[in-house]
């Protein structure tokens, strides 16, 4: 697994989520699909809930808060909320398509227990 490099930029502090080449690519394409995708970021978020105690949240989003922590990795920007920063820091953010299925899969070195499917963590 490879990972996408985002711009770096001095004075700022990393981002909260790093994307592999895989995602950027996933990504690249499902926003090329949308209309107006250059007006899009996908935004990554931790909500309460899940059967862990916090479930990940993937969208595309239009607005950008001006607290909310923005990256770009090979021409995608991330958008990431304060408080979901704060949870996801070291994560990375990758996109599989094998024979167990597809879709995007979040390591992050913060959660001490995941659930069973995968997409719930405390």
């Amino acid at each position: 697994m490879s990972i996408a490099t985002s711009s770096v930029q001095i004075g700022r502090r990393p981002g909260p989520v790093t994307l592999t080449d895989g995602a950027v690519r996933k990504v690249a394409e499902l926003l090329a699909e949308e209309a107006g995708s250059e007006a899009l970021a996908l935004r990554v978020a931790v909500r309460p809930g899940g059967c862990s105690g916090y479930s990940y949240d993937m969208f595309f989003d239009s607005e950008v808060d001006g607290e909310d922590v923005v990256r770009t990795f090979e021409g995608v920007k991330v958008v990431v909320d304060p408080e979901s920063a704060e949870l996801l820091k070291g994560a990375t953010l990758d996109y599989r398509d094998g024979l167990q299925g597809a879709g995007f899969h979040i390591t992050n070195p913060n959660a001490t227990r995941t659930c069973g499917c995968g997409s719930s963590f405390s």
